[in-house]
């Protein structure tokens, strides 16, 4: 069976090596882990890291990702060569870091992070525009990368309402929580994904639907992380579109995402069957595709003899494979022509 490819719309693969180890009390302990990894990366081991990294989400179903990328220049084309060899279409979601985290993240101006931008751009790298998040970029950042990524017609992708403190920081600086300033920044619209959303508001969610942004769900990193629920049933019900990403990379497996994507909708609501199969598999393909920009990327083959599959009938081995197979039943690396979107 031939389904459309995973797209995974938000990997930062530098924190797959992360993975099982005692991280700390919360969100903000992991955090500083993190910021210890992220200072040791050169080119050199982001392209053997990355090649692993890539090969693993390739045999998982993943045919396309966005890499939200925030490590500097050359790790970002030593990223891209590691998705050319895995086959998995890239978009360098290329971050805007005025303030915080570490040195390496940051640009001194927004001058310069277009520089850099424009850099890959030319190189045949794809990218989209990225502020790293409202903490990252101040509200002037924020309106110049909002406007140039609408001029330019590029995906912009941004985290925000991931965790509560983020949202009390935001006000105290703005009077208005993220999204809210993401609105009045020019920073939402068709072309743009917030990213978790795990947090925000019902005057939040409005904007998003008004704006046509989509919301880039990541469940096994937000439980990880003690992120909290992506609000699936109230952002259905608003039209917002959802797609999905594996962020911290903690697991790689589409089939997992989806599955407690619904999972939440379920225990929210309720009820079973929230999102139709379907269009789960839509979320985890097309939308994610529409997300990053792209209009064609390869298909994946799924193994009907796999042991999770065998004896399901025909009519309801879609069914079976979200709810009932992980990614080892995607026939493992198999390459295949682009399909159109």
């Amino acid at each position: 069976m031939r389904l459309p490819g995973f797209v995974n719309a938000h990997s930062h693969a530098f924190q797959r090596p992360l993975r099982g180890r005692t991280e700390g009390g919360d969100f903000w302990a992991w955090r500083e882990l993190m910021l210890e990894e992220a200072r040791s990366q050169t080119p050199e081991r982001v392209g053997a890291l990355y090649a692993r990294v890539y090969a693993e989400m390739r045999r998982a179903g993943f045919t396309a990702v966005g890499e939200f990328h925030y490590l500097g220049l050359a790790e970002a084309r030593a990223a891209a060569e590691a998705a050319r060899g895995a086959g998995l279409e890239l978009v360098l979601l290329s971050v805007a870091y005025a303030r915080g985290g570490i040195e390496r993240f940051r640009q001194p101006s927004v001058a310069d992070y277009l520089r850099g931008l424009e850099e890959l751009r030319a190189e045949g790298v794809r990218v989209g525009v990225a502020p790293h998040s409202v903490r990252a970029c101040p509200e002037d950042w924020l309106r110049e990368l909002g406007a140039y990524a609408e001029r330019e017609e590029l995906p912009l992708h941004v985290h925000a309402d991931e965790q509560p403190r983020e949202i009390e920081e935001c006000l105290a600086e703005h009077g208005v929580r993220p999204i809210e300033l993401l609105a009045r920044s020019g920073c939402l619209g068709p072309r743009s994904t917030v990213v978790h959303a795990t947090h925000a508001n019902g005057d939040e969610l409005d904007l998003l639907g008004a704006t046509g942004t989509r919301v880039c769900a990541c469940p096994t990193t937000e439980a990880n992380l003690g992120d909290g629920f992506v609000p699936v049933e109230r952002l259905l019900a608003r039209g917002i579109r959802l797609c999905i990403g594996s962020d911290s990379n903690v697991r790689i497996d589409p089939l997992e995402e989806l599955r407690e994507l619904e999972g939440i909708a379920r225990r929210q609501s309720g009820r079973r069957n929230v999102i139709p199969v379907e269009e789960l598999l839509r979320i985890g393909s097309e939308e994610g595709a529409a997300s990053l920009g792209l209009e064609s990327w390869p298909d994946v083959e799924v193994d009907p003899e796999h042991p999770s599959l065998e004896g399901v009938d025909e009519g309801d081995l879609r069914a079976a494979l979200v709810f009932g197979a992980s990614a080892d039943a995607f026939a493992a690396g198999r390459r295949s022509t682009p399909r159109p979107s």
